[in-house]
């Protein structure tokens, strides 16, 4: 059984005790949080994309980790003009491991 949700502008696909990445999620760790906005959900042989069927389906995760991750150089150069920028980012994420997938009739 797998499901698709959506947070932070990117769609994930989870199983029942897999770890993702997300965006940064207002959320302590420890908390539980909840992904209303699924838009596919797979039970054995069947594969439900009705949005009527899947507003009553909630993932459930809790929140292992929040946390910034590696970090990356942006670079910017013109030769022979004595133009160099150089800057480093660290995007902030939130860690969640999936619990359940609730609301499955």
């Amino acid at each position: 059984m797998f499901a698709v949700i959506k947070t932070g502008g990117k769609q994930y696909k989870v199983n029942v005790g897999d770890c993702i990445r997300t965006e940064k999620l207002d959320v302590n760790r420890g908390e539980t949080v909840e992904f209303n906005e699924v838009l596919a959900v797979s039970n054995d042989n069947e594969l439900i994309t009705d949005k009527q069927k899947l507003e009553n389906i909630k993932v459930i995760g809790k929140v292992v980790e929040q946390d910034r991750a590696k970090k990356i150089i942006v670079l910017k150069f013109k030769r022979r003009k004595s133009y160099r920028r150089k800057r480093g980012h660290r995007q902030y994420y939130t860690g969640v491991c999936i619990q359940e997938i609730t609301g499955l009739a």
